[in-house]
């Protein structure tokens, strides 16, 4: 395995990083005031997307496009360090169209929609025209286990009925959100993995209430990760991706490369507050010493220098298996990254806000944020538990295929009677 960047690859990690440096890093605090102010969208959203569009850094994240699909068309390799990039700062993803969860979308869109779905949803989504939604997990039921969930799509005539309850539906608050995959049962009574499907929901369709946007951590965010009714809503059955019965394969087949992503700027979020550690603990002087200069201080820039890095490997080689063996040959380590990485996220980010002492828990610096979604991570695509527990299965599988260990044990034979 080779996880080396390309030329190619250095060359938009430079670009990108500078775009970031000139166009981004500039409006962080002209974003956050916005945003407290209640204006969302930001004024300067669309005018930064059409400049990176304009220097070709755009949909950096799909490997394979057709020729009208506008792109860069990289592999999950060439994206992880451009990903890193933009996730030192958390609505930077959107500026080069590469953010959760239309990017997901846009991968599920890619692969499963009809001509007639390309042109209405794909198409825009590729373009950065309008935003989306993905409506799976539930309040009512543990989510982890997507043959929970209740949502129910019923089939009436050419249409389809959707009755259920969402919650955590990142975008759906967000004003240009044009579009909901929503993801229900079509066939209660079909073999559990069948039961479930996927269906293209307007969100102007009468019957979707957004209920309420909720905190995380008691942080709201603009675009919203809200719960959300569907109450006899009515759309054609046209509007079905993929085949009824196919949805837990198309949720597999979408969550793959999005859990990846998350775990990409995750690095890039941990990076930074190990950079802005450092300057603090330099700068800092207490009881006649920088702060670098104690113990404490300088073992916390060690380990998180050693976990980033060792996270960063992981993922390296997580998206050169999804490149070259796919999704599901990948999905022990696809589950490992997952695991592991919001942890040292919040880790690194914790020990960061400790080093700045009050103000890391202040707007002044990016760490609360960043540790903040660090933590719900945790939960996005799959809590830990679950990502360990297909680790263990699968580790347990392939140990059972190889000789016994048990050879190397040296306790001595019992006598024979």
């Amino acid at each position: 395995m080779d996880f080396s960047y390309t030329q190619k690859v250095e060359d938009l990690r430079r670009r990108v990083r500078g775009f970031m440096d000139q166009h981004v890093v500039p409006r962080i605090r002209q974003w956050n005031d916005e945003v407290h102010a209640g204006h969302f969208p930001v004024s300067f959203m669309e005018d930064l997307k059409a400049q990176a569009k304009a220097e070709g850094l755009w949909n950096l994240f799909l490997p394979a496009l057709a020729d009208d699909e506008p792109g860069t068309r990289l592999s999950n390799l060439d994206y992880a360090p451009l990903a890193e990039i933009m996730g030192r700062v958390s609505w930077a993803s959107e500026v080069f169209n590469c953010n959760a969860p239309d990017t997901g979308n846009m991968e599920l869109l890619h692969m499963f929609a009809s001509p007639q779905q390309r042109e209405q949803w794909l198409l825009p989504l590729l373009h950065g025209r309008i935003r989306s939604a993905f409506a799976m997990t539930e309040p009512d039921v543990s989510s982890s286990d997507a043959t929970n969930i209740t949502t129910r799509i019923r089939r009436e005539g050419d249409e389809y009925v959707i009755n259920g309850r969402k919650w955590f539906i990142t975008n759906a608050a967000h004003p240009n959100c044009k579009v909901f995959i929503v993801m229900g049962k079509t066939d209660p009574d079909a073999e559990s993995h069948r039961q479930q499907s996927m269906i293209l929901v307007p969100s102007d369709t009468p019957g979707i209430k957004v209920e309420r946007n909720i905190s995380v951590l008691n942080h709201m965010s603009p675009e919203g990760h809200c719960e959300v009714t569907f109450t006899d809503v009515r759309v054609p059955v046209a509007n079905l991706l993929g085949e009824e019965g196919s949805g837990f394969a198309l949720a597999q087949a979408r969550l793959g490369p999005g859990r990846i992503h998350h775990c990409m700027r995750s690095i890039g979020a941990a990076e930074l507050a190990l950079e802005l550690m450092i300057e603090r603990a330099e700068e800092r002087k207490a009881f006649g010493k920088s702060l670098s200069q104690h113990g404490t201080i300088g073992e916390w820039i060690a380990q998180s220098r050693i976990e980033i890095d060792q996270a960063r490997l992981l993922v390296l080689k997580t998206a050169w298996l999804i490149d070259n063996v796919g999704v599901r040959e990948a999905r022990k380590e696809i589950s490992m990254i997952k695991a592991l990485v919001p942890t040292v996220h919040t880790n690194v980010c914790d020990r960061a806000m400790q080093v700045f002492g009050a103000m890391g828990l202040s707007p002044d610096t990016p760490l609360a944020d960043h540790w903040t979604w660090g933590r719900g991570l945790r939960f996005a695509d799959g809590p830990d538990q679950v990502h360990l527990q297909t680790v263990a299965r699968l580790e347990i599988r392939r140990n059972q295929a190889m000789p016994g260990a048990a050879a190397y044990l040296t306790k001595p034979e019992r006598e024979s009677n």
